[in-house]
């Protein structure tokens, strides 16, 4: 008999021992995790490639497993980023309110803060809606332009107050009309005269909403005084008749 042949049995046997340890790990064992930098640098393709849903889910992935990493922090400010291109703006305002929250004193703060003004301002769809987004967004660009009155975001930022300015003021005027061809102008002349009393820097719909609002007092008192003489005409055909 061969000697050899145990020798080259238990070698087989070993080697598909070790064999079926590796086989049994591929099966069973979870996959390696992507480290901090290789979701970061995923998410930053995806970015550079307008995939802004992947990255965003890559961002998000990134901040929640590792929010201790060193790029946790430029992950939370790249999401917010990839939502607004995303043009998903309500998430990407909520998103830099976050990191101004938590991150007071980032250099990037003025640019946020310009940022979250701008997602506010897109939010905003139409002049029949409520302007709330729009007072909100003036408020960030005023702040940006307090506290930083230096920075390189500062000009884009008066420009677009102005545009809230005359959007807010052009939903004014949309309400104002509304009531005027319901011919309610009681309430049209009072919109027409906030509008006209808090617009001043919006000349153009100002001086529209003081020719306006002058025409609906007129046709406000004129029907406040036929109510007036109608509700005295019956009240005297009333009298009449009872004494009858």
């Amino acid at each position: 008999m061969n000697k050899k042949l145990p020798c080259c049995l238990v070698l087989v046997v070993c080697f598909l021992a070790v064999a079926g340890c590796g086989i049994i790990d591929m099966i069973y064992l979870p996959p390696a995790e992507d480290t901090a930098e290789e979701i970061f640098e995923a998410a930053n393709e995806a970015m550079s490639e307008k995939n802004y849903v992947r990255a965003a889910e890559l961002y998000n992935k990134l901040r929640d497993a590792y929010p201790f990493s060193p790029y946790a922090v430029d992950a939370e400010l790249s999401l917010a980023d990839a939502y607004y291109l995303d043009e998903e703006y309500g998430l990407a305002s909520e998103s830099y309110k976050d990191f101004e929250s938590l991150h007071p004193r980032h250099p990037a703060i003025p640019y946020v803060l310009y940022q979250t003004g701008m997602s506010l301002l897109r939010e905003f769809r139409s002049i029949d809606r409520t302007t709330a987004e729009l007072q909100d967004a003036y408020d960030y660009f005023n702040r940006l332009r307090q506290t930083f009155p230096d920075s390189q975001y500062v000009k884009s930022a008066e420009e677009h107050m102005v545009e809230c300015r005359r959007l807010m003021a052009e939903h004014e005027l949309f309400i104002a009309d509304v009531f005027w061809h319901m011919n309610k102008f009681g309430p049209a002349w009072r919109r027409y005269t906030y509008l006209a009393e808090n617009f001043t820097d919006i000349p153009e719909i100002v001086e529209h909403a003081r020719e306006k609002g002058k025409a609906a007092y007129y046709h406000y008192k004129k029907e406040e005084g036929r109510e007036m003489r109608e509700k005295r005409q019956g009240s005297w055909n009333k009298w009449f008749k009872s004494w009858l």
